[in-house]
């Protein structure tokens, strides 16, 4: 398996061809995977935004004023109300804000961006981005993966995830295959797409480089199952279902508040 950034992409811009700016650096194969960073998605489909833009509820400034409290940092009403309106739900809300999107991904500030948004404040994830990989996999001829970087439960640091992908499943499903011993496996689905975006990811990388898109070539999926789910629904997330139990306060951030808040 080989994997390449495409050079010399040019800052794109709302309504920018961009499969057509892919096209003209790379010869593609149908076999190709192509990750493209959905800041470049969401640029060419308008997505940036405005402060402004989005005039806080009650709701926003109840939440910026309590993640104000919390952190002792400033927070803009505005983007709060930004990220209500991108979101789904809010599943936490303090001392961050996780949130679903409309599509299924769960992460920190519904994903807003404000960085690499030159002329405005604020970049939002693409609205579909299922939508934008197919439509970019019928204008490149081949498979397309739209990524994005994310935190991770338990671990330090962030890593490429899939948005959305088109011309291949999103995972491969060992469940019934045996393991070296013969034993039957019964939990394990490969997420394949998230595995392939962080690959991507080490050559596209996190500052400015200028290389949002990467191709890999010579991925082969094999002959196993596939499932195309990769967003686990809120009614089978333990751990969502735990979150919206959990209560928040400053008394159970820490071992030791936790015993003096009993002792109390």
């Amino acid at each position: 398996m080989e994997v390449s950034a495409i050079p010399d992409l040019p800052e794109i811009r709302p309504g920018d061809d961009l499969g057509g700016l892919i096209s003209e650096r790379a010869e593609l194969r149908s076999s190709d995977v192509v990750c493209v960073a959905s800041t470049v998605v969401s640029k060419a489909e308008g997505r940036l935004g405005d402060l402004d833009a989005f005039p806080p509820s009650e709701r926003a400034l109840a939440v910026a004023d309590r993640l104000t409290e919390l952190t002792g940092e400033e927070r803009d009403p505005r983007f709060a109300q930004a990220i209500i309106e991108e979101s789904e739900e809010l599943i936490i809300e303090a001392p961050f804000v996780l949130a679903a999107t409309r599509f299924g991904h769960i992460t920190v500030n519904a994903g807003i961006d404000r960085s690499n948004v030159a002329g405005h404040d604020l970049l939002l994830l693409p609205e579909d981005p299922t939508a934008s990989a197919r439509a970019l996999a019928s204008a490149l001829g081949c498979k397309v993966i739209v990524t994005d970087t994310s935190g991770r439960p338990f671990r330090l640091g962030q890593r490429g995830v899939a948005l959305g992908w088109a011309g291949l499943a999103a995972a491969r499903d060992w469940r019934g295959e045996p393991d070296r011993d013969g034993r039957r496996l019964d939990v394990t689905v490969q997420a394949v797409v998230d595995e392939l975006a962080a690959t991507a990811n080490l050559l596209t990388g996190e500052g400015d480089g200028g290389t949002p898109v990467a191709v890999i070539r010579g991925f082969e999926f094999g002959p196993h199952e596939t499932s195309d789910e990769l967003f686990r629904g809120a009614d089978r997330d333990v751990i969502r279902s735990a979150l919206r139990a959990y209560q928040w306060t400053p008394a159970n951030t820490t071992h030791h508040d936790r015993d003096a808040s009993r002792s109390e």
